[in-house]
Order: structure tokens, then sequence, then C-alpha cells
């Protein structure tokens, strides 16, 4: 997630537009040399045309950016639910169960901080399993049986909940209370899979990209008296304008490809970590993220 932050580095925005800037550059100097050896047979364009493409781009782009932001907004609530249930079902095992079971509600609790960090991993694309989790070898060797590792672990988190409740340390009543809690729990991971794997549609920024290069053809055509000297320049500047914002809303459409605009799901997996530690009154206790410069994933 991108900070509000000073620090934001022009190299970074440069970056995300530099190809399409450069495609500019190039066109716009091909085709000055066109308009002064076609200049004759070029038809007057009033300003009035890229004025009126010029709007149209700018009402795309802003319904882009609304749709995207909503994308990512959506997978920023879906985490704060997360966080919530979290810290819910391990504090509904502790007053559920007896100091007996101690050792029942570290696993849990322990279970559930890995299956954090294992569905911001799997939501990335990246091996849940390769990032080292606090559970034991029978664990881990069962979880590399399954494509979906949140979710067995899931399973793991209810199978330990029914043998509770076999045993009548958990009532009736309780455990319903913890199988809603792991419900929601699942209902979240399904909805940021939702998300994540929803395209967002690509004839949307083919037909947005073929409209700013119209609008730029008109452009040019308008000012074709103008010395290139100003003119390559002038049109450099728009076209990197449009082309940040669009690449702006590209990234936002997608919150969980490992960028430095995602939901920061690494980041919120640790501060869950941390209460969840601080929950069962760990001593060692880790330090929450610190943002790489203008971000934190």
């Amino acid at each position: 997630m991108i900070l509000n932050s000073s620090k934001i580095p022009f190299r970074y925005m440069f970056n995300k537009v530099k190809r399409e800037v450069a495609l500019v550059a190039i066109f716009g100097l091909i085709f000055n040399g066109l308009t002064y050896i076609l200049h004759d047979k070029l038809p007057d364009m009033p300003l009035g045309v890229p004025a009126f493409l010029g709007t149209a781009i700018s009402v795309l782009l802003s319904f882009k950016m609304s749709q995207s932001y909503e994308r990512w907004w959506e997978a920023r609530k879906v985490w704060g639910a997360i966080v919530n249930d979290s810290r819910s079902l391990v504090i509904q095992m502790q007053s559920y169960l007896a100091a007996e079971y101690a050792g029942v509600i570290k696993d849990i609790a322990y279970k559930q901080i890995a299956w954090c960090y294992a569905l911001g991993d799997s939501l990335r694309d990246l091996n849940p399993l390769a990032r080292p989790l606090e559970l034991t070898k029978e664990e881990l060797d069962h979880l590399q049986e399954h494509r979906n590792v949140p979710l067995a672990i899931t399973q793991m988190q209810a199978l330990t909940i029914k043998e509770l409740s076999e045993k009548q340390a958990i009532p009736d009543f309780f455990r319903v209370q913890l199988d809603q809690t792991l419900v929601r729990l699942v209902d979240a991971m399904g909805r940021a899979e939702r998300i994540n794997s929803t395209v967002f549609p690509v004839t949307y920024r083919l037909f947005l990209h073929g409209a700013i290069y119209l609008f730029l053809i008109t452009l040019s055509i308008a000012i074709q008296d103008v010395s290139p000297i100003f003119e390559i320049p002038l049109l450099v500047l728009i076209a990197a304008l449009f082309f940040l914002a669009d690449k702006t809303a590209y990234n936002l459409q997608d919150p969980f490809r490992n960028r430095q605009s995602d939901v920061p799901v690494t980041a919120i997996a640790r501060n869950i970590e941390i209460n969840i530690k601080q929950l069962l009154g760990e001593d060692h206790i880790p330090e929450p993220l610190k943002p790489k410069t203008f971000f934190i994933l």
C-alpha cells in the first residue's frame, strides 16, 4: 500500500508510464514530420475536437478509477473483517475453555496466525509454505498435500473444535459461536479469492488507450502551426498525465499482485500475529512491519 508520504520518488511514477511516454514521443516526431510534409492536405482541425475527446477520456478515466478503487477498498474491508474474526476466535477460545486447555488455545491461535500469512501469500501467487510458520512438522507435512493451504488450516481448526466438543469441553451453544467465526473467516477468504480471480474488462483499457492516441492525433493536427520544440513536449506531458492516471487505476484493480499499491496483507497479518500473541501473554512479540520508503506490503 502506498503511504500518504511526500517520499514517493519521481522514478516510481516515471517507470509506470515510461513505455507509453516513449511511444508518444516517437509518435509525435513522426506525426510532426508528416504534418510538415502534408501541411496543405490536412484539414483544419478546430481545438473543440481534441477538447471534446479530452473530456470524454477524463470521464472514462474517472469511471475506471472509481471501479478500480472500489475493488481495492472491498479487498481492504475483507482483510479488516479477517482482523476482527481472528481476534474474536482467540478471545472466544479463552472464554469458552477451562485453564487446563491453554495448550489447545495456543495451538489454535498459532494456526490462525499461520492462516493469515498463508492466505496473503496464496492471493499473491506465492508459496504459502515458503514462509516459516509456527506449526509442527506433522502439520506442515499435511499442508504440503493441499493446493489451498489456508482452507486446509481452517479444516484443522474445525476438527480441533469438533474434538473439544466431543470431550464436552465446549458446550453446544459455544461451539455454534466458534463455527460461525470459522464460517466468516472462510467467507472472507472466498471473497478475497473472488476479487483476485475476477478480471477487469481488458477491452475497456484497449478502448481507453485508443481514445488517448486519437486525442493526441487530433491535438497534433489542431496545433500543427506550433513549433515542434513546444508541440512534442506538450503532447508527451498530456499523454503522461492520462497514462499515469490509467496505470494508477490498473494497479488498484488488482489488489493482490505483490505490488506497491497492494492491500498490505503481510503487514496486516503481522499485526494480527502481534495482537494474538499479546492475548496469549507471550514474551516475544514481533515488531510491526516497517514501511519500505513510501509503501508497505
